[in-house]
């Protein structure tokens, strides 16, 4: 009974470190499949940032050609203006040359008109050559602008792609780790009922030796009354004559 006993005691002692084991291995389990959703979330959201942050490198960048081709276009208008200004300025003085030697009022008259003339076409160029530089200086301004823009997207982009491969080891290794928790946990969850199947027998035979140990006692106490009281009857006996 005692060795029974000992071994009752002794495989408790397993089942709580078996149960020990397996709970143990039930959270590594639990953290490393964590580890592996938080990871293969990181790289859905991640490859969905990109994704969105390319569209907008995209749109930015299909402003910023558009707004360098106006810019281009409107520095060569005036570059334009500005050649026709010096040409009419050097037209100019040369009127002014035949205003001062005409030889009669009518030829003096017909320079004056055409000085008259350059002058106006002058005023008009400055001022085309003023809104346009206007203009463009605006445009090289909103350029400069989407450049930084698409600057900074092309930054994040690069970023998320440099995250990209931690998260995606990570991701590995807890798979590894998941695939390698399962099978210790289903050999301890084995190792578990095992020691407690054979814990519930052993207790089960404990139980029926000392229920029979129990009864054994019960009984030998009512075998020496039962021996006590014979000589009762033989006092019965002598008493019926």
């Amino acid at each position: 009974m005692a060795s029974l006993e000992k071994l009752v005691i002794q495989l408790q002692k397993k089942k709580q470190e078996a149960t020990k084991l397996r709970k143990q291995a039930e959270n590594q389990l639990k953290e490393n499949r964590s580890a592996e959703r938080r990871s293969s979330s990181g790289l859905h959201t991640i490859d969905k940032k990109i994704e969105s942050e390319r569209e907008d490198v995209s749109d930015v960048s299909t402003v910023l050609t558009q707004k360098t081709s106006q810019l281009e276009s409107i520095d060569r208008l005036v570059t334009a203006a500005q050649e026709k200004l010096s040409s009419e300025k050097e037209a100019l003085e040369l009127v002014q040359q035949e205003i001062e030697f005409a030889e009669n009022p009518e030829e003096k008259q017909n320079a004056e008109a055409r000085l008259r003339s350059l002058n106006d076409h002058i005023q008009e160029l400055e001022t085309e050559i003023k809104n346009r530089q206007k203009t463009a200086k605006k445009i090289s301004d909103e350029v400069a602008n989407y450049s930084d823009v698409k600057s900074k997207i092309d930054s994040k982009i690069k970023k998320q792609f440099q995250s990209k491969p931690t998260l995606r080891e990570t991701m590995t290794a807890s798979r590894k780790a998941v695939q390698k928790l399962e099978k210790e946990l289903e050999r301890r969850i084995k190792t578990e009922e095992s020691v407690k199947s054979t814990l519930e027998k052993t207790s089960s035979k404990l139980r029926e030796f000392l229920a029979k140990k129990r009864l054994s006692s019960k009984k030998k106490p009512a075998k020496k009354t039962a021996a006590k009281k014979k000589p009762a009857k033989k006092t019965a006996a002598k008493k019926k004559p």
